[in-house]
């Protein structure tokens, strides 16, 4: 039995990385049940990431085989997030949300407007961001620029 019944994490997962897999990793550790906020093209679209972003369908795809491969993806409830809250802001029984420590600003907003609800605070886990081989953070703006691969390890000075 994990700490909690249902937990939520989300992202774009766009070129999932070592970071990303950590946060994925972390939130099926504490949680039996893990809602994944993936963002949908026009979430992402809305983002103005520095690059070309996979489609909905990619990125879900890769999420099913990551986790798949781990035997936790029948623990996996993948939801369209079409802005920057999604369900976590309304569903009683999500408990816990696990996000980076860059993103741990929307995690207290969320906890704000489910107070403002009368709903449960959730617990909120902030997963250190995961450093690449020259010890700054693994992004996937960089990933594409082609300065390091998915685990960190740099490509070009």
């Amino acid at each position: 039995m994990k700490q909690f019944k249902k937990v939520a994490v989300g992202g774009t997962f766009d070129e999932l990385h070592r970071g990303h897999k950590t946060l994925l990793v972390k939130a099926f550790e504490i949680g039996d049940h893990v809602v994944i906020g993936l963002s949908s093209d026009a979430l992402a679209k809305k983002m103005s990431k520095p690059h070309v972003t996979a489609s909905y369908e990619e990125r879900l795809k890769g999420l099913e085989v990551f986790l798949a491969n781990l035997g936790l993806w029948s623990r996996a409830e993948v939801v369209a997030l079409d802005d920057s809250y999604g369900s976590a802001v309304k569903d009683p029984c999500i408990q816990a949300l696990v996000v980076s420590e860059e993103t741990k600003p929307t995690a207290l907003k969320i906890n704000e407007l489910r107070a403002k609800s009368g709903l449960p605070l959730l617990e909120i886990f902030a997963v250190t961001m995961v450093p690449s081989q020259n010890c700054t953070p693994i992004s996937t703006t960089r990933i594409r620029k082609g300065e390091m691969d998915t685990e960190g390890r740099l490509l070009k000075a």
